[in-house]
């Protein structure tokens, strides 16, 4: 079974996970006590929550709302879903200040350099369909251990079986052993 570790349209027959979470996007109209109404009950992870320095959103109610999230993450032993535009540095600083059984930057579209602190830092980087467009990007990728990697689908309609395929033809691999690696470490993280 293919995992797809970030979905907006989940599909029979994949594994994914169910998040639980303000999006920094909401960040400006969530009220001081928002902690109370999310229900963690179902969720396998919090999120997905962060920080977007390209919308317009204030950066200052949006790192609010993400430590609320951290934060709960932290207490329930949650991992956590990041969405992360234009602020890697803001949200590694954040993430270091706070112990989490699993953090999984979802989309990533970085560089090299990034992509090896997020490793280092014990953190696992989702790749999908906007990952692939960007040339630095692949180039990360291939470096990404495979022990730190997930692939999804996202907002797209690409299905998960392509998103697999277009990775092992960009890490010059089989689809049958990305597979094994990436429900390893679904399993590893989500115990399922």
């Amino acid at each position: 079974m293919l995992v797809n570790i970030h979905t907006h349209k989940p599909l029979d027959g994949e594994l994914t996970i169910r998040t639980a979470g303000i999006h920094p996007w909401e960040a400006a109209s969530v009220p001081a006590d928002a902690s109370a109404g999310l229900d963690l009950s179902d969720a396998d992870a919090i999120g997905e929550t962060g920080l977007d320095f390209a919308c317009d959103v204030d950066r200052n109610a949006q790192e609010s709302v993400f430590r609320m999230q951290l934060h709960l993450a932290q207490q329930a032993w949650l991992p956590v879903v990041i969405h992360c535009v234009r602020a890697f540095e803001p949200v590694m600083k954040i993430l270091a200040e706070y112990r989490l059984p699993a953090v999984i930057f979802h989309g990533f579209i970085g560089s090299a350099e990034q992509a090896q602190r997020a490793v280092g830092a014990g953190y696992h980087l989702s790749f999908g369909e906007r990952s692939f467009a960007s040339p630095k990007t692949v180039e990360a990728m291939k470096n990404v251990p495979r022990d730190r990697m997930f692939f999804e689908t996202d907002e797209s309609d690409t299905p998960i079986g392509s998103i697999y395929e277009t990775a092992a033809q960009l890490l010059k691999t089989e689809v049958s052993t990305l597979v094994r690696n990436i429900n390893d470490n679904y399993d590893n993280i989500f115990g399922k």
